[in-house]
């Protein structure tokens, strides 16, 4: 009896919002299918009955939401998934329920109403181009998720249709990046270096270092971008410049053990906050590890691996001064005549770092666009403060992830961002030029 009580109260809305429980698309049979939309009401799915009684699900946004928003053929993906049992459920007045039961007519589902800005989604849709990538952008004081843009995409409207070649296509455009792809870090993951560093070293003002373009350790040479000598660096400089020669030395200084606990307390090898599906990111740098892997770790190349969603929390956890808050998509739950049903406040998910740490990464990030690597995004109506990053992945170092992470409103934070381009040409794109479009967008429309 215990156990039932159990059940009904903490277990059953588990069991019954369960994609594998297939009860749920009994419910099709009795409810039309609610619509999902943006904060502003903005239709990005919705049901429409044909003439002959037919329904079709349309998304008028077409490929700009199809990884978020998801699809609902074929199976079912993205807020389509996660929101099924809430899309089959109609809070609609009870009389008119009841007078559609005799006339043997469908009730019509409730609306999940998402933190989703559709004109953020459009803006780092397109500022993406054709590129391969992703773009997470957060409210660090809320959690609530405002974009989630992944490329190539799909369009939702013509699943079934194109299911095999979707299915088939090498460029796995039903992937969602943003949450599910796992890309080395680059320049990005000095933040997570620094803050172990930091940590390790109270002294960690004091740090100077020569940079003369290139560190060289038992016969391994890590160089500088283009071989750049920075000369006499501190802390603040080594991030702004982004110098790998000073990091390889910070790299070299940290207790591994140490830098290990540091890295799974900014979530790395750890389950992430959320509802939406993910991949885990991964730090594999072992205690016993070598003078090479050491500094290609503390310059974010090595064996780590992160997704944007990812980067966008500790990006968020910065700009909140130390505190992330649990990212969520779901605004509120209305019945279709728009009455509340239900609504998600914003919830703390943890503290990964102090105040004072938070406040002294801001200042590093800051640096970085004052007169550092992310200068490009300098002189705008808006403050940013970020970190840049560049990753090769090849032997021969010409194909690179281009990376930006960062928040705007530097004094009082209110977009965090995180972008990585695929493959860039950086002469034409880069993690910086997709974030200064979105910040435009937000900030001078």
């Amino acid at each position: 009896m215990g156990y039932l009580v159990y059940f009904n109260v903490v277990k059953s809305k588990e069991v019954v919002n369960s994609t594998y429980n297939i009860r749920q698309d009994l419910l099709a049979d009795r409810v039309l299918r609610g619509s999902i939309t943006d904060k502003n009401g903005e239709v990005l799915a919705q049901t429409v009955t044909n003439d002959d009684g037919s329904e079709t699900r349309e998304y008028p946004e077409g490929e700009v939401f199809a990884h978020v928003v998801g699809y609902a053929a074929k199976g079912k993906s993205g807020l389509e998934s996660s929101q099924n049992f809430n899309l089959l459920t109609s809070n609609a007045f009870f009389l008119e329920k009841l007078a559609n039961e005799f006339k043997d007519q469908k009730n019509t589902g409730d609306t999940v109403v998402t933190t989703l800005d559709a004109n953020l989604q459009n803006a780092a849709y397109n500022a993406l181009g054709d590129n391969k990538g992703a773009v997470v952008v957060m409210e660090p004081s809320t959690g609530k998720i405002l974009a989630m843009v992944s490329k190539p995409s799909f369009d939702p409207n013509n699943v079934s249709e194109n299911w095999d070649a979707l299915n088939n296509d090498e460029n796995s455009s039903l992937l969602n990046r943003a949450t599910l792809g796992q890309y080395t870090p680059g320049s990005t993951f000095k933040l997570v270096t620094t803050l172990a560093f930091m940590r390790q070293n109270p002294d960690y003002n004091n740090y100077s270092f020569e940079c003369n373009g290139e560190f060289s350790q038992n016969g391994v040479t890590i160089h500088c971008y283009n071989s750049t000598a920075h000369g006499e660096e501190n802390l603040t400089d080594s991030v702004a410049n982004s110098c790998n020669s000073s990091f390889s030395n910070i790299g070299l200084q940290l207790d591994k053990a140490e830098w290990r606990k540091t890295a799974k307390q900014m979530l790395f090898n750890s389950k992430l906050p959320g509802d939406v599906k993910y991949n885990e990111s991964s730090f594999r740098l072992k205690t016993d590890a070598g003078d090479a892997d050491t500094m290609m770790t503390a310059i974010g190349q090595g064996e780590t691996q992160v997704s944007p969603y990812h980067m966008a929390m500790i990006v968020s956890t910065i700009a909140n001064g130390g505190k992330l808050m649990k990212p969520y998509l779901v605004d509120k739950i209305t019945n279709y005549a728009g009455t509340t049903v239900k609504k998600y406040m914003p919830e703390s998910y943890k503290e990964l770092m102090t105040s004072s740490e938070a406040a002294q990464l801001t200042e590093y990030m800051k640096a970085v666009v004052d007169y550092g690597t992310g200068a490009a995004l300098s002189g705008a109506s808006y403050t940013v403060a970020g970190k840049t990053g560049t990753a090769e992945v090849s032997e021969d170092g010409n194909t690179v992830h281009s990376w930006f992470v960062g928040f705007s409103n530097v004094d009082n934070p209110e977009l965090a961002i995180s972008v990585c381009v695929e493959d860039a040409d950086t002469a034409t794109i880069t993690g910086v030029s997709v974030a200064k479009q979105v910040f435009d967008s937000y900030y001078n429309n």
